[in-house]
């Protein structure tokens, strides 16, 4: 699978199973992407203020995709010294 086609299928995954089509593909953006041999792997995020960010995993070898969701549940600047 390309990463083009990868890619558009995380978005279509993600609007569907969390957005019902509330926001636009254009909405989605990826932090990062990496394919190896057959298999894809990218973390992304959408411009939604829910805090939910997303990694799909495509295993080339079975032809299976996977979707998880995280939610950032704390954040904090530690300056250097």
């Amino acid at each position: 699978m390309t990463e083009k086609k990868f890619v558009q299928l995380c978005k279509k995954y993600i609007l569907v199973k969390f957005y019902d089509d509330k926001i636009k593909e254009d909405d989605i953006y990826v932090v990062w992407l990496c394919k190896i041999l057959q298999n894809n792997k990218a973390l992304l995020s959408t411009n939604n203020p829910d805090g939910l960010y997303f990694e799909c995993t495509y295993n080339g070898d079975k032809k299976e995709m996977y979707l998880d969701a995280y939610k950032r549940e704390w954040n904090e600047c530690i300056k250097g010294e």
